[in-house]
């Protein structure tokens, strides 16, 4: 099995609704996601994909839809106020967590037929929370 990773850098803001940590403002971070691609199988050129389609692709998605964009949940009640002020937005149907970050990513690598397994999203330089489908019971541990 052959695997690649391809890192992509942007700064994006958000909020978070019904949750009482700092993290209910709005507040930015300088992200950083990766994609990791797998194959059994090198292509004719010896690789499991060009590094440079996917900055192409995933890099260019990134930067005309999360780059310098506040990540809001549609029904944020700041979405009209930012809306009338300007500023550009990318409204989720979920709460913009580094998770559902990372899953909204993967599946835009997915819908360009890359062999996408799992996407990261950095948050901060020690966090970031990572998206593979498919993997778990959808149960979580009580702590």
């Amino acid at each position: 099995m052959f695997r690649v990773s391809r890192e992509i850098d942007f700064c994006y803001g958000h909020r978070l609704m019904n949750y009482d940590g700092k993290c209910r403002y709005l507040h930015g971070h300088n992200g950083r996601a990766v994609i990791v691609i797998e194959s059994d199988q090198l292509d004719e050129r010896g690789m499991v994909m060009d590094f440079s389609d996917i900055k192409q692709v995933i890099s260019t998605w990134v930067d005309d839809h999360l780059d310098h964009r506040m990540l809001l949940r549609k029904d944020d009640p700041m979405v009209p106020i930012l809306e009338k002020a300007g500023e550009p937005l990318y409204l989720l149907d979920m709460n913009p967590t580094a998770e559902n970050i990372a899953r909204l990513i993967y599946e835009v690598a997915a819908e360009h037929q890359f062999p996408v397994v799992e996407t990261r999203l950095w948050e901060t330089p020690r966090c970031y929370a990572t998206y593979r489908p498919g993997r778990h019971n959808g149960k979580r541990k009580s702590i």
